[in-house]
């Protein structure tokens, strides 16, 4: 429990009309007495001066007390909300800073509240997040985390891994009953599906991934294919220089735009190809460095030449993981129509001189996003969430053998508990200082 107060200015730097200053802690009703003559009842406003301790005038506006355990933080809170200059605030800080208070580190008001158990971490991750939006989508999405959608998520995964525990170390504790347990079809049927039910969590959360982070996209492919071209219609300005001449792009260009709400990060890449030229060959490293941490690529082609072999020499060294989308681009040239084919591959014949075809290419990758038109079901998740789903997903990979291959139920209950025990890592049962220490050091000082 925290005895100490802390006070910080609430409000974003820079002028405004309205500027809060927050403080939270035993000290807070006493506070308010000093600063603006009396502490008000829970949650009415009283509009009054502030004075500082010679009585002088500071400014005047509204106080508000939320009484604990009624606040954001669980403890005793008040905010002075004054006229909104950096000066004035800056003064009436000071002035707080004088009374036993010390200034708040960066987010601990919110560390306060998810220690007071007034949220969970997953809820405390939100609340930077919806204030870090930079679309629309994402601050939905923020906020359906925030309000605990995310946490009933997880929680459900944490339950059907507690009962089929229930169920394993039951059998393990009473070995007289003779029941051959690991034979019994219903741990098969429970584990296989918690195992679908994380798959279904996991990919919500790679989705909410990129509706926080934005979805990286490279344009690769050999030189003079039309990829800066691309990038240009993409980005709806002239970023990249274009000409006739293989090799004009030597370095990493890139673009941050939405579409329809969902941040994309449009990365464009010197051509692939063998060269001699010095500078040429960095660029082309870099370009090879930039495809390695790409969540997509779209590969360039022109559709004009016959030279698949040496494309598809390029498309092998692409890795394994990462999603690509051929496009075939200059359709123009032989007044081909614009389409989207979908097999094994998804191929996009377009136009980057003349537009023909970008909106297919926006459509696709508004769904390799995960875009909802309703945005019902998505929730932000950040790399940790999917790191500790991964490792949940590998200790039930790891139960499923101990269950039918190696017929062990001691090491089958062990990895049950790894994976639970991952899981509520997400939402702060199982977290260690240090990583609640990195956690809130990103958020802003006030909250």
């Amino acid at each position: 429990m925290n005895t100490d107060t802390i006070a910080a200015i609430a409000t974003s730097s820079g002028q405004g009309g309205v500027g809060i200053i927050r403080v939270s802690g035993p000290e807070a009703p006493v506070i308010a007495r000093k600063i603006s003559g009396l502490c008000p009842a829970p949650r009415y406003a009283h509009y009054g001066i502030f004075s500082d301790k010679n009585k002088t005038t500071i400014d005047s506006g509204l106080t508000l007390y939320f009484k604990k355990p009624f606040s954001f933080t669980g403890e005793e809170v008040v905010e002075f909300h004054a006229h909104g200059g950096p000066v004035v605030l800056d003064i009436l800080l000071k002035e707080i800073l004088l009374h036993d208070v010390r200034p708040a580190r960066a987010g601990e008001f919110t560390e306060r509240a998810f220690l007071n158990d007034k949220i969970d971490l997953t809820q405390a991750e939100a609340i930077a997040d919806l204030i870090a939006a930079d679309s629309e989508q994402a601050a939905r999405a923020a906020m359906r985390s925030m309000q605990g959608e995310f946490t009933a998520v997880i929680h459900q995964l944490v339950e059907a891994l507690t009962q089929l525990r229930i169920h394993v170390e039951s059998a393990l504790d009473f070995p007289e009953e003779e029941i051959d347990f690991l034979a019994d079809e219903a741990i098969a049927t429970k584990l296989e599906s918690v195992k679908q039910d994380l798959q279904t969590v996991k990919k919500s959360a790679q989705q909410g991934r990129l509706l926080k982070e934005g979805m990286t996209v490279v344009i690769a492919g050999k030189p003079n294919a039309g990829k800066s071209s691309l990038l240009n219609q993409l980005a709806g300005q002239d970023s990249a220089i274009v000409t006739e001449i293989p090799g004009t792009t030597r370095d990493i260009l890139r673009e941050h735009i939405q579409i329809d709400g969902l941040p994309l990060h449009i990365v464009d890449t010197a051509g692939l190809r063998e060269s001699d030229d010095v500078v040429e060959q960095e660029g082309v490293k870099r370009a090879k460095q930039a495809i390695e941490k790409a969540d997509r690529i779209l590969f360039v082609i022109d559709d004009n030449e016959n030279s698949p072999g040496i494309d598809q020499t390029l498309l092998d060294h692409i890795p394994e993981n990462i999603g690509v989308t051929r496009i075939y681009n200059k359709i123009d040239k032989k007044n081909k129509t614009a389409e989207m084919t979908e097999a094994e591959i998804t191929c996009i014949y377009l136009s980057a001189k003349t537009g023909d075809g970008i909106q297919l290419l926006k459509e696709h990758l508004k769904h390799c996003m995960g875009y909802q038109q309703k945005n019902e079901g998505q929730f932000i998740a950040r790399r940790r969430h999917l790191d500790a789903i991964e490792t949940a997903e590998q200790h039930l990979a790891i139960a499923d053998k101990n269950l039918h291959q190696l017929k062990a139920g001691e090491l089958l209950a062990e990895e049950l508990r790894m994976a639970q025990e991952a899981l509520s890592s997400i939402t702060g049962e199982f977290s260690s200082d240090d990583l609640l220490g990195r956690i809130f050091s990103d958020f802003c000082i006030g909250k």
